[in-house]
Order: structure tokens, then C-alpha cells, then sequence
């Protein structure tokens, strides 16, 4: 696949490009959401008013006297700051990718540039104040992409670049809220999620548009196999999140308290019912967590019900993809899988060391594209743009 790479024209390669940074983009941010650095900065798209961070003496303390409720606290802004300033280089890939997507189609070029500048002006509207001015023009350049990879008839990879733009755009607004919510567990759940989900478009595109693939449908029985894959995988990842937002990684307790068994208990105190209520009151604060010790244990149980179903699903997958041909990519399945459970369980029994909890995260895309590339292999192949 890598000599294929190199023989591609620079629109395939800026492809494999942004896979590959909203891979880093996903990952930062879960260093950012497990260092609780997510309200470190209290404003949005700003940092306690600024373009960057305060850093030096003088900003730290014009920015205690603008937000008193929410002092500096060392260490902290840059990462969400950061964060932002890398998700908005993100977003600028993917405009590039959708641009090639409609170029020779004037009404879907400039629909495109039109969300992309309507975007960029609710975003100016929203910090000077004009919230619901900003809320249309974010739907409409929400809106305007889906409108266009809808009517658009270019390969499918390409119409993907489209849908692609409106996600990153429903990023940023997931991000703002995030802070103007409070870390709400739904909001910052969602944002992994679409997170993970932009990196899983890249990704796909580039597979696609990599001439490597079946020279017929030999692998065709493979691809529902791999696609209930990716969705068991999907829903797993939003129960990962659930756990981290609602502070429920730790559960269980720490050390032979924690695992295999939870609180020393096979059977610990559980509360389904408040552990899994997805949407609560607004003006509330959640950073910490809000929950009882029994609803976070249910939230922990759950993850680790679906992690074993996951692994015996996917254990399964590995070894018939294998055998049908494409032993590397079972195997990528396979390393990623055990490294994933490992990074998990790792987790828990040593209190959720931050680069492990972190590394979990990334192996999470990690085995979600190892899933995405197998699908890729199994379908026809298409030739390089």
C-alpha cells in the first residue's frame, strides 16, 4: 500500500494527510478531555479573550479579573487552546478535499465556498454577541454540504469529502458547546464521537481512492461481516465515551480491586437507570461528574460488557478475514484488538495513567481504521484521482 501511496497525485496524498492529522487531532483531544483541561479555557473560540492563551503574568491577571469565576490555572489553556487551533487547520483540509470533490461543477464550488464563508461569519457574529445570527449561519453551512453531496454524482470517495465538511463544521459547534455547556456529558460524548467520525471519512477516502483493492468481488461475502463490525465498534466507542465523560473509569476501584472484578465484587451495586439518562438539565456544571457511585458503576459494566463483545466479535472477524486471503489485515485486526483490551484493562488496574488512558483512545481509531482498510480491500478497486 505505501508504494501505492507514493504514486498518487498530490489530491490523494493531501487525503492520506488528513486522515492522518485528524487521527492527532482525536488523540489530542482526548489529552485534553482526560488532563481536564476542557473549560480551562471559559470562552469560545477565544482563551479568557485572547487568540492564543494567557501566559505571561500580566495576561494571567487581566484574565482573573475578566473571568473570576474561572481563573487561569497553570498548564492548562494551551491544551484546549491548542486543541482548537488544530481542529481549525483540520477543517481547512477537509474544505480543500471537498473543493477538488465539486471543483468542475460551478453551482457545487462556490455552495461549498459559500458554507465555508458562512461558517467563518457565525463564528464572528457568535463573539460579537449575535448567538442567533451565529446559530443560522452555522445550520445553513451545516446544511449546504449535505445538499450538495447529496446532488453530487463523482465517485463516492469524493462525495464523502463533501459530508466530511458539514462534520467538521458540527464539530466546532460541538466544541462551543462543550464550554457553554459544561462539559455535559451528551455534548462531549458526541464530540468524540464526531471526532471520531471525521477521521473515519478521511480515512476511507483515502483507502478508496489508493489503488489497492479486489480486482473483482471475491472478498464481497467479507464486506457485512466487517460492516457490523464497524458498528459494534461505533457503539462501544460511544460507551467509552459515556464512561470518560461521566468520570466512571474508575469505578470499579484501582488495582486486584478493580479487575476482573469490580469493587471486589462480581456483582457490584449498579443504577441503570441514572447512569444512562442522556440528557439532564442545562446550567449545570459536570466537570468531576455528577453521578452516584452506582450509576458510574453501571456506566463501567456496560463498557466492559461490550468490550468482551467487541473482542469476541472481532477476534472472530480477525481469524475469517485471514482466512479468506487477506491475512495482513487480520492480523492488523487482531494486534490492534489485544492491544486495545490491554491499554483498558491497564486502565483501570493502575488508576488511569494519563498517557495510558490516552493511548487507549488512539488504538481505538487505531482498530477502527485497521476495520475500514479491510472493508476497502474488499471492494472493486478504483483508480487513483
Amino acid at each position: 500500500m505505501l508504494r501505492s501511496i507514493s504514486r498518487l497525485s498530490w489530491p490523494a496524498r493531501l487525503a492520506w494527510f488528513a486522515a492522518l492529522f485528524a487521527l492527532c487531532v482525536v488523540v489530542f483531544g482526548a489529552f485534553v478531555r482526560l488532563s481536564n483541561a476542557g473549560l480551562s479555557c471559559p470562552d469560545w473560540p477565544t482563551c479568557y479573550g485572547q487568540v492564543t492563551w494567557p501566559h505571561q503574568a500580566h495576561q494571567v491577571a487581566r484574565a482573573d479579573a475578566a473571568f473570576p469565576q474561572r481563573p487561569v490555572e497553570p498548564g492548562k489553556p494551551w491544551r484546549e487552546q491548542f486543541h482548537r487551533m488544530i481542529a481549525g487547520t483540520l477543517g481547512v483540509l477537509v474544505l480543500v478535499l471537498a473543493l477538488i470533490a465539486v471543483w468542475r461543477k460551478p453551482w457545487a464550488r462556490w455552495t461549498v465556498i459559500g458554507a465555508a464563508a458562512a461558517a467563518a461569519l457565525g463564528t464572528a457574529m457568535y463573539i460579537g454577541g449575535e448567538h442567533m445570527l451565529s446559530s443560522a449561519l452555522a445550520a445553513l453551512s451545516i446544511a449546504a454540504p449535505l445538499v450538495v453531496a447529496a446532488r453530487l454524482t463523482r465517485a463516492p470517495p469524493w462525495r464523502i469529502a463533501v459530508i466530511a465538511l458539514a462534520l467538521v463544521i458540527f464539530q466546532a459547534m460541538l466544541g462551543m458547546w462543550t464550554v457553554t455547556l459544561l462539559l455535559k456529558p451528551i455534548v462531549v460524548t458526541g464530540h468524540l464521537l464526531g471526532g471520531m467520525a471525521t477521521f473515519a471519512l478521511l480515512a476511507y477516502i483515502a483507502l478508496r481512492i489508493t489503488p489497492v483493492g479486489a480486482e473483482g468481488n471475491e472478498h464481497a461475502r467479507l464486506r457485512r461481516f466487517v460492516a457490523v463490525g464497524i458498528v459494534i465498534l461505533a457503539a462501544q466507542i460511544f460507551l467509552g465515551g459515556w464512561t470518560s465523560t461521566n468520570y466512571a473509569a474508575l469505578a470499579c476501584g484501582v488495582g486486584d480491586m478493580a479487575f476482573p472484578k469490580c469493587l471486589g465484587q462480581w456483582v457490584p451495586p449498579t443504577d441503570f437507570h441514572q447512569g444512562f439518562i442522556l440528557w439532564r438539565g442545562i446550567g449545570v456544571n459536570y466537570e468531576g461528574g455528577i453521578l452516584d457511585a452506582s450509576a458510574r458503576t453501571a456506566i463501567q459494566m456496560t463498557h466492559r460488557i461490550g468490550a468482551l463483545v467487541v473482542f469476541l466479535y472481532l477476534g472472530w472477524l480477525a481469524h475469517k478475514v485471514a482466512r479468506a486471503g487477506l491475512r495482513w489485515f487480520g492480523i492488523a485486526i487482531a494486534v490492534t484488538l489485544v492491544a486495545q483490551v490491554l491499554l483498558g484493562i491497564s486502565n483501570v488496574y493502575f488508576g488511569l495513567p494519563l498517557p495510558v488512558a490516552t493511548a487507549h483512545n488512539g488504538m481505538a481509531a487505531l482498530l477502527l481504521f485497521s476495520l475500514l482498510a479491510t472493508l476497502a480491500r474488499s471492494q472493486p478497486r478504483l483508480e487513483a484521482v
